[in-house]
């Protein structure tokens, strides 16, 4: 599995390895084993699916607060989206900067977002699917969001106008964030 780290250098690009022949590929998207070489050890419990039938279907900006935060791992297994992180980890030198990356079932590329971030993304095909792992169930009394468009963020989603859900659409500003989240640097520093 190869690894790229992005503009936040804990967000990461993880592209597992295809096996082509005149028939398709064969690929492992999950190894737990090919994790824990990366360094990353997350223990998932759930898997999530996401359909979204129009282009510019903008779903975020989520997160979940301790104690049921999660870190993901995420995948387009049909289409093809942009994936935005934002740091919201209170002393982190890229607090409240983004990490953008584009994700295809073409490409076969995941990114995995440790706790600590918003995330969402935007389709940029019909009918795209995307499939993420968690490290936490799904727990609504700890789920929060950030506007999509807040101008601070300095997000560039590549829409003009979105699909929203009701509740993204009404999701308070950037500023109203009180962040439970706070960074702790690596023992022994960033490699």
């Amino acid at each position: 599995m190869d690894l790229r780290r992005l503009s936040i250098p804990d967000v990461l690009v993880l592209r597992p390895r295809r096996h082509a022949d005149d028939r398709g590929y064969f690929m492992e998207s999950y190894s737990r084993i090919a994790m824990a070489t990366l360094g990353l050890e997350p223990v998932f419990v759930q898997d999530n699916l996401s359909l979204s039938r129009q282009v510019g279907t903008l779903r975020g900006l989520h997160y979940q607060r301790p104690p049921k935060a999660q870190a993901k791992l995420i995948q387009v297994i049909q289409g093809r989206i942009l994936d935005v992180a934002v740091d919201v980890r209170r002393g982190s030198p890229t607090y409240g900067r983004s990490a953008a990356v584009e994700l295809s079932a073409d490409s076969g590329e995941q990114v995995f977002i440790p706790m600590g971030f918003l995330h969402g993304f935007v389709t940029l095909e019909p009918d795209t699917l995307v499939l993420y792992k968690v490290d936490a169930p799904y727990a609504p009394e700890c789920e929060g969001s950030v506007r999509w468009d807040d101008a601070s963020l300095g997000i560039d989603w590549g829409v003009s106008a979105a699909v929203l859900s009701a509740k993204d659409a009404v999701a308070p500003a950037f500023a109203d964030l009180d962040s439970p989240f706070v960074y702790a640097e690596p023992e022994g520093g960033r490699a």
